[in-house]
């Protein structure tokens, strides 16, 4: 048994809970959207083949974290769930990735929708140069909301659920960039939580916060997954043990070879009994 960390992980209330049929998946919520169903995925810059053979189910309302060296694709995996990798050009991504049963590469699906439903916050804070109110304002609106009431629904249900609200509720028009780091980045998930997407990809969220800050993100993901699946590249092993309901390692043995997914499994096996002697050997600190 692997004692890597002795991290104890934040339980919050999860959706009823029934069985799928499916093997490999054991449990899903009844009422909840926002799973993902990755088979055979691989992605490709130019002549470089940087993934390959991904399969991979996340569960709707939960948090899955992708662990990894630097250079293992986990960010780029991450880019494929709302095709953000469409953006850098000359990329190709093959196999099939399933939104709730519906094919995100197919000729019918819409990028900029796609967007709307799986929303992603950065490893830097990136909030648009206005206020705090037409930051997280700025989806709804480009969505063809213009009441205003509605539109303050949804700015404070937003930075409610980014546990900012109490925080800028008496300065709504500060401009963005005079909140603090750990703020700001609040105020992005905010941003996206404001389409009400069903997932929200967050790529190293807190590496560049505070601890202060860090444990406030923390404290909002565990918040959050009661609504939103949520999928979370990180770096920090304890924040994986601490924060996800099931982890993925991702490996790149050598820079002639593509990265595969290693193995998926409920964190606290990764963390404890992985099957893979290369996890161990991550999550233990002997490489990466």
């Amino acid at each position: 048994m692997v004692n890597a960390l002795n991290v104890e992980p934040r339980t919050t209330a999860m959706p009823t809970l029934v069985m799928t049929g499916r093997e490999n998946d054991t449990v899903v919520a009844a009422d909840a959207s926002g799973s993902f169903t990755l088979s055979e995925v691989s992605v490709a810059y130019g002549r470089d083949l940087v993934i390959e053979g991904v399969d991979m189910y996340i569960a709707p309302r939960s948090v899955t974290a992708l662990i990894g060296p630097s250079g293992c694709g986990k960010s780029t995996l991450l880019r494929c769930l709302n095709r953000m990798n469409d953006e850098l050009g000359n990329v190709k991504v093959g196999g099939k990735i399933m939104l709730d049963g519906q094919d995100i590469m197919g000729k019918d699906s819409d990028p900029v929708e796609l967007r709307m439903r799986v929303g992603q916050v950065f490893q830097r804070p990136n909030p648009f140069p206005m206020s705090i109110y037409d930051n997280v304002a700025y989806g709804p609106r480009t969505q063809g909301i213009r009441k205003r009431s509605e539109l303050d629904d949804l700015v404070e249900d937003s930075l409610r659920r980014s546990a900012l609200y109490e925080e800028v509720k008496k300065n709504l028009k500060k401009h963005a960039f005079e909140l603090s780091g750990g703020q700001q980045q609040r105020l992005c998930i905010a941003r996206a939580l404001a389409t009400m997407p069903e997932v929200l990809l967050m790529d190293e969220p807190a590496s560049a916060l505070d601890p202060i800050s860090t444990q406030q993100i923390e404290d909002t993901i565990a918040e959050l997954k009661a609504s939103v699946t949520i999928v979370i590249v990180t770096h920090n092993m304890q924040q994986a043990a601490r924060i996800s309901d099931q982890t993925a390692f991702m490996l790149r043995e050598s820079m002639d070879e593509p990265a595969h997914l290693i193995e998926m499994s409920e964190t606290k096996k990764i963390f404890t009994n992985p099957d893979d002697k290369r996890t161990e050997s991550y999550i233990t600190g002997r490489f990466g």
